[in-house]
């Protein structure tokens, strides 16, 4: 069998193509609205059943809810699935503070629960959205049955005050420089093994064009401050961290540390890069429902 197109060989028709049928396929899963206390909220959601601890995904900082689409289709089978655009994106109102940190967000998650009357959740957080998990974690772990914490961003927020503001005007001049049809065109291979196939690349870039600036400026300033390693530390509940083996962005290295703050081995996808929850579904549904089978095990011998 000859391995699928890579990003050389997968033509602008067989994108637009794979597009298509992934619209196709999101339209089962239609955008939603609440309004909270820090604004309104965007996000998709499936499963009917309310048997169960939610599943909360949140995405990272080029990409928004419909990017969890596999996650939507397979987990909602049997369980409650909830994909939000965070602050700023999608359907989201961008955050109150200009410059946001890590508890704003925590904060605007905790509002959208809220209003959605849901009191725990397991969280699945990708890249800049591990972050926001950690936080939340971190002040609200009464409602967080466990952290999944897929390609984690750590944050600069330990580097010194030079580093913090030179990631973060190197990544707002760029956003700038491209607008996010060109972000979209020039970094979403950069998030993909080099043998993606066309689906997900198509995927990976619809998400990214769709950013908001406004949004997408907030979030930098929120990756430039963050820590998410110190709002591991004292979280005791059920933890994974797993990172596609071929990623590029956050790097095995670069998430060892992650792992090591939250006590647990790092995990690796093989042949996945950055955005590994669209390049192999199937093995992070896997690890999903193997970490809400032990952390409703984990609630359930608490309460006996």
């Amino acid at each position: 069998m000859s391995p699928p197109p890579s990003a050389t060989s997968a033509t602008p028709e067989l994108l637009a193509s794979a597009q298509a049928a992934l619209l196709e396929r999101l339209a089962g899963f239609p955008a939603r609205r609440v309004s909270t206390r820090a604004g309104q909220i965007g996000y998709r959601e499936a499963g009917a059943s309310t048997a169960g601890t939610p599943l909360v995904l949140l995405h990272g900082i080029g990409s928004g809810a419909p990017s969890w689409l596999a996650q939507l289709e397979a987990l909602g089978a049997t369980h409650r699935v909830l994909a939000w655009d965070a602050p700023g994106y999608g359907e989201s109102a961008p955050l109150a503070a200009r410059e946001p940190v890590a508890a704003d967000y925590a904060d605007a998650l905790a509002a959208w629960l809220d209003a959605l009357a849901i009191e725990r959740v397991l969280l699945v957080g990708h890249s800049l959205g591990a972050v926001m998990a950690g936080a939340f974690a971190r002040v609200a772990p009464q409602r967080v049955s466990g952290l999944l914490l897929c390609s984690p961003a750590a944050g600069y927020g330990a580097a010194s005050a030079e580093q913090r503001a030179a990631k973060r005007d190197a990544r707002l001049a760029l956003l700038e420089s491209l607008g996010p049809a060109g972000l979209a065109a020039q970094r979403s291979a950069n998030l993909l093994a080099p043998h993606a196939e066309p689906g997900a690349r198509a995927w990976v870039q619809w998400n990214m064009a769709r950013i908001v600036p406004d949004g997408y400026r907030q979030a930098t300033h929120l990756l430039a401050q963050a820590d998410l390693a110190a709002d591991l530390v004292d979280y005791a509940g059920p933890v994974e961290v797993v990172v596609g083996a071929a990623d590029a962005i956050t790097p095995p290295a670069a998430c060892e540390p992650i792992a090591a703050a939250a006590r647990v081995p790092l995990q690796r996808i093989e042949g996945a890069g950055h955005a590994c929850y669209i390049e192999t579904p199937s093995s992070l549904n896997a690890l999903i429902e193997a970490l809400s089978r032990r952390a409703n095990a984990s609630a359930s011998a608490s309460k006996s």
